[in-house]
């Protein structure tokens, strides 16, 4: 059964707590989108609006028993409606790849799951699945220990939409980007978007 909430109820946890609740669990995880950005800077520079950590598929059913104090939603399965509880998703789960973390006693969203393709081994872009790499050649690791997308990886997603704060996360991780980062996210656009902007940029 769908469920009728607030999209837009957000008080999304810091990537530190994130981190801290999701410490017992195995599979690789990492911070992705505008909060990688961040910990691969190494400042906030600006705000935001929620959290998303991206997880392999396959391993959700670890992370829901790791927020089991939290209602967890999956996002837009066809015929559902909005918000569907995963344990009701069925086989639509796969059809979509957003996972919500409800605090139902805060009445707000904390964390929202990205679910990609591929194994606890090896990453699949689910953008296209002949870019596939090793978990970690994917992940970076703040001074604390806090998983994080490498700035290459989450770029090439920015790249679909090149939204003004994805344009300003492109030109801020642009003058840190070492030749390989930049060769690899330029191959990769290249596959998903080709004669995209950034490309010349990156060359």
């Amino acid at each position: 059964m769908s469920r009728e909430l607030d999209t837009e109820s957000w008080d999304a946890w810091r990537p530190e707590e994130a981190a801290r609740r999701l410490a017992t669990v195995h599979a690789p995880w990492y911070v992705a989108a505008g909060w990688a950005i961040d910990l691969f800077l190494g400042w906030e520079r600006r705000e935001h609006e929620d959290l998303e950590i991206a997880i392999p598929s396959a391993a959700l059913d670890e992370f829901v028993r790791a927020l089991a104090e939290f209602d967890v939603y999956a996002v837009k399965v066809p015929g559902k409606g909005v918000f569907t509880p995963v344990s009701e998703a069925g086989d639509g789960l796969a059809e979509t790849h957003q996972t919500w973390v409800r605090d139902a006693g805060a009445d707000c969203w904390r964390l929202d799951l990205f679910r990609e393709p591929g194994d606890g081994q090896t990453w699949i872009c689910r953008r296209d699945n002949r870019i596939r790499l090793p978990y970690t050649e994917v992940i970076a690791h703040t001074a604390e220990g806090i998983p994080y997308g490498r700035p290459e990886v989450v770029l090439l997603f920015k790249a679909r939409h090149a939204r003004d704060k994805d344009e300003a996360d492109f030109q801020a991780v642009l003058p840190r980007l070492d030749a390989a980062a930049r060769e690899r996210l330029a191959e990769w656009l290249e596959l998903v978007h080709p004669g995209h902007r950034w490309i010349a940029e990156l060359g």
